[in-house]
């Protein structure tokens, strides 16, 4: 992937992430530290945009994030490749996928940046949720608050890989895309879909 606004709608579809950082300390020899989190896309806010997240502050990880580099993944579809969905022979199994890798500085933001973050996060999967009280009451949120740790990464690079087979010969393409939607697999099918929507890796030589 080279345009950015396709990177960024990736992102929005596949926003459930891996934040990657350097876990040094003063203690341990340096090592990485990882977590999954959701993140909340804002594209708008600098020339690449910024990311939104949150942790629970019992996550250590936290205390290292505030100015750190960082890098997250997210991951689309993928699955395993059959070498015997190819015309062509001979051939190799592979595996197949999409991903987007974000570069960026993290920021540490306050209670008021946090709750307005999360809020649009659950705006997003669920916007009823917002206006239940019965289920998420004001009290019960500003409880949570206290256990979590929210904070913004403005965004240096992003970096797209859609690899999906479109090098390969129509013959070969077709037959990768019929072999993972014939298939039994969730993965498999799911990637099935990303390629049919996305116009890549089904026949159509570019």
């Amino acid at each position: 992937m080279s345009n950015l606004a396709t990177m960024q709608q990736f992102i929005e579809e596949f926003s459930f992430g891996i934040l990657v950082s350097d876990g040094a300390s003063h203690v341990t020899e340096n090592t990485l530290q990882a977590s999954h989190l959701p993140f909340l896309l804002k594209p708008e806010e600098g020339e690449q945009g910024s990311l939104y997240s949150h942790c629970a502050r019992a996550n250590p990880q936290w205390k290292l994030l505030d100015k750190a580099n960082v890098l997250i993944t997210f991951s689309g579809p993928h699955s395993y490749i059959s070498p015997s969905w190819y015309q062509a022979r001979p051939a190799v199994p592979t595996w197949n996928y999409a991903a987007v890798h974000v570069y960026g500085c993290v920021e540490l933001t306050d209670k008021e940046q946090s709750l307005k973050a999360m809020r649009a996060l659950v705006k997003k999967y669920e916007p009823d949720l917002l206006d239940n009280q019965d289920v998420v009451p004001k009290l019960f949120v500003d409880k949570l608050l206290a256990g979590i740790v929210g904070f913004k990464i403005k965004i240096k690079k992003v970096e797209g890989v859609q690899k999906l087979g479109q090098q390969r010969s129509a013959s070969d393409q077709l037959g990768v895309f019929h072999g993972l939607s014939g298939s039994g697999s969730f993965d498999s099918l799911a990637l099935a879909e990303y390629m049919s929507k996305s116009n890549l890796g089904v026949g159509n030589l570019k």
